[in-house]
Order: C-alpha cells, then sequence, then structure tokens
C-alpha cells in the first residue's frame, strides 16, 4: 500500500531568522535575491506612477482586462517555443506572447464599446471571461505536452519571484525603468489628458495618441509584473497605490510621487518576503502590503483621511452654532438698541440648536458672552465678533439679491449656510462689486474690523 501524500499542514514551515530578516531587507542575501528585490521594487515604482495617470483617466480596470487577456498569450507563446526548440519558460518567449494577447484584449474591448450598445464594464468582463477561459483551456493542453505541470506557467496567474531566474529579473527591471522614464518625460501630457481630454484636444494635443501611449505602458507594467505578482493581482498594483496617495494630496505631481513610493515599498517588502519564505506567493504579499499603506491612508491622512474629515466636520458644526448665538445675540441687541440679555432657551432654539451647550460654553470660556440667570449677553470683544459676523450675513444676501436675481425672502438660508466660510479677500472682493453697483445697503453694521489673527 502507498503512501498517502502529504498534507500542506504536514509540510514544515520553518521561521527565517533574525540575520536572514536583516540581510534580505538590506540587499545582503546574495545576487539573486538582490537582484530580485530590486527588479520588484522597480517594478511597483512604474505600476504606481503609470497607475496614477491610468486612474485619473477612468482607464484602471482596463489593466484587469489587460491582466486576464495575457493569459493565452503566454500559453500560445510557450506551446509555439516548445515547438521550435527554444527555451519556452523565458521570459523573452512569453513576455511578447503576453504583450500581443493583451493588446488583443484591449483593442477587443474598445471594438466592443465603439461598435455595439455595450457599456465599457460589460465589454471588459466579456473579454475578461473569454480570454481567461481560452487561457485556461490553453494550460490544460500544455499540462498534457511532455513538460507536463504546465510547464512551470501557473507561477504567472498568483505571482511568484523565488521562481524568477536573474536574467528573468534583470529583464522585468529594464523594462519597470523605461516606464519610469516615460511616465516622467510625458507627466504633463498625461496630466492634461486625464483631467480634461477636451480641452487638451482643443489646445492640439494628440489626444488619441497619448491614450495609446498610456496604455501602451499599463500594457508593459502589466505583462512585466506577470511573474512577480500574478495576472489576477497585477491590477491592484495599478489601483492601490494611486488611491492611497490620493489621500495624501490634492497636487498631481506629489500625488504621483506618493505613489511611486508606494508601489516600490509594496514591491520591495513583497519580494522580500517572498525571498525569506519561498512558499508565500509574493503578488499576494505585495498586494497586501499596498492594502495595508491604503487603510491607514484612509483612515490616518491628515487632509482627506477619515478621522481629519470627522474631526473637520465636528470643528465646523461648532464653529456655525457658536456663530449663530454671536448672530441671533447681535440682531437682538441691534434691535433693541442696547445689549439685552437673551435667554439661551431661546438662542438654542429656531434650527441653531446643534452643539448648543458646547456653543454656550466656547463662548463663555472666549470671553465672547455673558451668561446669567439663564440669559446670555454679548461682551464687548463678543459684540465685534457678532458685528463681522451678522455683516457677512447680510453682505450676502445683498449680494445674491443685486446679482442673482434672487427675491429678498429666499436669501436668508443660502446666506446662512454661506456666511461661514466667506474669507477676508471674498468679503473685500463682495464689499467691492457692491460698492460698484452701489447697491450696500445704507445701514450695516459699521464697526466689522476683523482682529489679526483672532478666530472663533
Amino acid at each position: 500500500m502507498s503512501a498517502a501524500a502529504p498534507s500542506i499542514t504536514d509540510v514544515a514551515f520553518e521561521s527565517p531568522t533574525i540575520n536572514e530578516i536583516i540581510r534580505t531587507l538590506t540587499l545582503s542575501a546574495g545576487f539573486n535575491a538582490r537582484v530580485v528585490v530590486l527588479s520588484a521594487t522597480l517594478l511597483g515604482i512604474s505600476a504606481g506612477l503609470v497607475g496614477c495617470f491610468a486612474l485619473l483617466r477612468k482607464r484602471a480596470l482596463m489593466g484587469d482586462a489587460l491582466a486576464h487577456a495575457t493569459l493565452p498569450g503566454i500559453a500560445l507563446a510557450f506551446i509555439i517555443g516548445s515547438a521550435l526548440g527554444l527555451e519556452a519558460r523565458s521570459l523573452a518567449v512569453l513576455l511578447p506572447g503576453a504583450a500581443v494577447a493583451g493588446v488583443a484584449g484591449v483593442l477587443s474591448v474598445h471594438l466592443l464599446v465603439h461598435h455595439t450598445r455595450l457599456r465599457e464594464d460589460a465589454a471588459i468582463g466579456i473579454v475578461l471571461s473569454g480570454f481567461f477561459g481560452l487561457g485556461v483551456t490553453l494550460l490544460s493542453y500544455i499540462q498534457s505536452m511532455s513538460v507536463g505541470d504546465q510547464g512551470g506557467l501557473a507561477t504567472f496567474i498568483y505571482g511568484q519571484t523565488a521562481a524568477m531566474l536573474p536574467r528573468d529579473a534583470a529583464l522585468m527591471g529594464s523594462i519597470a525603468v523605461l516606464t519610469i522614464l516615460a511616465s516622467i518625460l510625458l507627466h504633463k501630457e498625461f496630466a492634461i489628458v486625464a483631467f480634461n481630454d477636451d480641452y487638451a484636444g482643443v489646445q492640439g494635443w494628440p489626444v488619441s495618441v497619448l491614450d495609446l501611449l498610456m496604455m501602451g505602458l499599463v500594457v508593459l507594467v502589466t505583462v512585466v509584473g506577470l511573474q512577480a505578482v500574478g495576472l489576477l493581482l497585477i491590477v491592484a498594483l495599478l489601483i492601490v497605490p494611486p488611491a492611497a496617495a490620493a489621500f495624501w494630496t490634492r497636487r498631481l505631481r506629489t500625488m504621483v510621487v506618493l505613489s511611486g513610493c508606494i508601489g516600490g515599498f509594496s514591491g520591495y517588502l513583497g519580494a522580500s518576503v517572498s525571498s525569506l519564505t519561498p512558499r508565500m506567493p509574493a503578488g499576494a504579499v505585495i498586494v497586501l502590503t499596498g492594502g495595508a499603506v491604503f487603510l491607514l491612508s484612509m483612515l490616518l491622512a491628515p487632509q482627506r483621511g477619515l478621522f481629519a474629515e470627522r474631526v473637520h466636520t465636528i470643528a465646523l458644526r461648532r464653529r456655525v452654532a457658536r456663530e449663530h448665538w454671536l448672530r441671533r445675540l447681535y440682531e437682538a441687541h441691534d434691535l433693541a438698541g442696547e445689549r439685552v440679555p437673551v435667554a439661551t432657551q431661546e438662542l438654542a432654539s429656531g434650527g441653531f440648536g446643534l452643539g448648543a451647550l458646547l456653543a454656550r460654553t466656547d463662548l463663555r470660556l472666549s470671553g465672547l458672552i455673558e451668561v446669567a440667570n439663564k440669559a446670555a449677553r454679548l461682551t464687548d470683544r463678543g459684540e465685534r465678533h457678532g458685528a463681522r459676523v451678522t455683516r457677512n450675513h447680510r453682505l450676502w444676501e445683498q449680494y445674491l439679491i443685486t446679482y442673482a436675481d434672487i427675491a429678498p425672502s429666499h436669501v436668508d438660508l443660502s446666506a446662512d449656510l454661506v456666511e461661514h466660510v466667506l474669507r477676508p479677500e471674498l468679503i473685500d472682493e463682495l464689499e467691492a462689486a457692491l460698492r460698484a453697483r452701489e447697491a450696500l445697503p445704507e445701514r450695516l453694521p459699521d464697526h466689522t474690523q476683523r482682529e489679526s489673527g483672532e478666530h472663533l
């Protein structure tokens, strides 16, 4: 009776030592490991740069169709190479087949979109599944050939940097460097097309040519990253780094640099882990690294992260509540001709009760109001702030009446929403525009000097 084959749980897993980890991370673990890690890092950088423009151009998912479309090209290249007596497993043989099949997949999506009534997402789904099904069929045929075990082509599905030879890694790194240089040189052209292709066309830019060049770079990154990341996950390397970088900045140049850094770090760490643990697929680790950076960016980015936006929203609501209190108090004082106390219960009513308790506490601590016997009264400093808020409100009301032809009875709500975000420069512009039209009302709060560096 033959012994049963050992299951995956029976395979011993040896954890790398601290010395091995340090040597791998410092590129001191040998020539082969160094070349593979550097190549994967360059691949990540190139994917981050190209993916940034593809994401802005809304071509990110095209990379998914392209990646799946490469599988039949790889299989056919292997079959043809074997028939011609070439080293069929070499990337020099497989990558041209992958590139041709990828381009065929992109053209198929283009033809389906422009010559049928199918939407782009449906066309991508059809091409993706059709080409991938053909590739799996060809792999089954290769398995029946004398080479057996699909000729080692299964590594292109999930990615395995440990299976790369130094010459394969060098080829991957060289193509990645060319892609990086092309992305840098065509940065301005890609940016124009990505943000506004109509404007680029009017300005005389060859939009179609630039689109083809961009997709050509996506093809190169996809094809060259097949063995490192795998065709199932290569699209993540194109999408995740730029998506993570977008949380940190609103400037395209900074976003491109950050995206390249995140992609490079993901490739570096993924290849290092794969080198330390050969059974760990590099593609999965690379994508998980990028996903972890994306999650941290989404939560902790100082400008656009979820926590920062929540803090900003809370601060804005508290500011709106404080300014509502100040305007209500100032209008009551202005109407009476003196500083009269207003019941805090009345101030917290009528739609101004958002954060009423916090607003009252903040105003008291800031020395803007005095509260006694459940009634609030403005201080001298609070009166100056109330005058400014009230003036901003009335300026915007008058501007809408004068320039937007809105009835006076309909402008209060709009002014109430906008008055809290008017910058001093915009207030000056409003005053200048209204003075030019001689539309300023005779009576607006006159003591509106803005105190330098003073914010509510």
